[in-house]
């Protein structure tokens, strides 16, 4: 049993919760998900199943696409609904306008500082936990970057907007910072993740759906194969030999190839126009994965990073 699911989270559940279900449904012991989402958020939870769980870091650097409803004039304790009230304003003399124009600001590459209520951790302890005892950290700003960044809807104090953005974005705290630059102050009521790397929210399937694909029997096809999540690594094919020796740890060495090629174990190189290439996957002869290797430049070859079996 192994592989991802494509999961839509509702509402009230935790992330935790969801992993709890597919481990009671499948009876596999090694589940775990990707990308935590908030009780409060619904949407896209990959989760991994059996040696899928080995695949979740890779999926750590795809980028994220939510629909994230913002309501201004309040703002909480955890920037979003489920928060305390910590301030109320009146955000009438907001307009549209103002904030299209707000926006711009949140596009590209910014600096953000997360919320205290977050799993980030502090001397080893999470913030939310220090947050819960009455403790507020001052918290650096990191790097992230908004690919795009949409207004879709404007229903006063609701602002609806589409938002695709790098790993560690917090949109509670692109809430808390838009609320902020129009000087009302505002909250996250709402968000829904409609993409996380390979899976859209279209093809997710819902935890009524998936107890009934464990009930009737059919839960296989709504497993995604590991490779899933590796696609936008180059592919490489060996025979039985050259595969015992990879999942022995030995190293490959490949020759070069033109951009968008796959390799063939007779073309031993690394390096393509835009640079050396990190990461290869490695097939056997049937079309089985076996096996994510890693490029070390000063040696020349492909170093075995995960095996996945023969």
């Amino acid at each position: 049993m192994n592989g991802i699911l494509n999961i839509n989270k509702p509402q009230g559940k935790t992330s935790y919760d969801i992993v709890a279900v597919v481990k009671r449904l499948s009876g596999e012991k090694r589940v775990g998900h990707a990308g935590t989402l908030d009780p409060l958020a619904s949407g896209i939870l990959p989760v991994c199943l059996g040696q899928g769980t080995r695949v979740i870091e890779y999926l750590a650097d795809a980028t994220k696409t939510y629909c994230a409803q913002v309501l201004l004039g309040i703002v909480t304790d955890t920037y979003d609904a489920e928060g305390t009230v910590t301030e109320r304003q009146d955000p009438s003399h907001v307009s549209r306008e103002q904030v299209a124009l707000a926006l711009n600001s949140f596009r590209g590459k910014i600096q953000q500082v997360p919320p205290m209520y977050s799993a980030l951790k502090h001397k080893g302890r999470p913030l939310y936990r220090l947050a819960r005892s009455g403790t507020e950290i001052e918290r650096a700003s990191r790097p992230v970057e908004i690919h795009r960044l949409n207004l879709l809807d404007w229903q006063p104090p609701v602002v609806t907007v589409e938002v695709e953005c790098s790993k560690g974005t917090y949109i509670r705290s692109l809430a808390y910072d838009l609320g902020q630059l129009l000087g009302c102050g505002a909250s996250l009521k709402n968000l829904l993740r409609t993409r996380y790397g390979p899976f859209n929210l279209e093809d997710a399937v819902s935890l009524p759906e998936l107890e009934d694909a464990f009930r009737y029997g059919y839960w296989q096809s709504l497993v995604y194969p590991l490779d899933a999540v590796l696609l936008n690594y180059r592919a490489v094919v060996v025979d039985e030999v050259m595969g015992r020796s990879i999942k022995n740890g030995n190293p490959l060495v490949l020759d070069k190839i033109e951009s968008g090629q796959d390799i063939s174990i007779n073309q031993p190189a690394a390096t393509t126009g835009a640079g050396v290439v990190e990461r290869c996957r490695v097939y056997s002869q049937d079309g089985c994965l076996l096996a994510l290797l890693r490029y070390e430049p000063e040696k020349g070859h492909w170093r075995p990073e995960k095996v996945f079996g023969m």
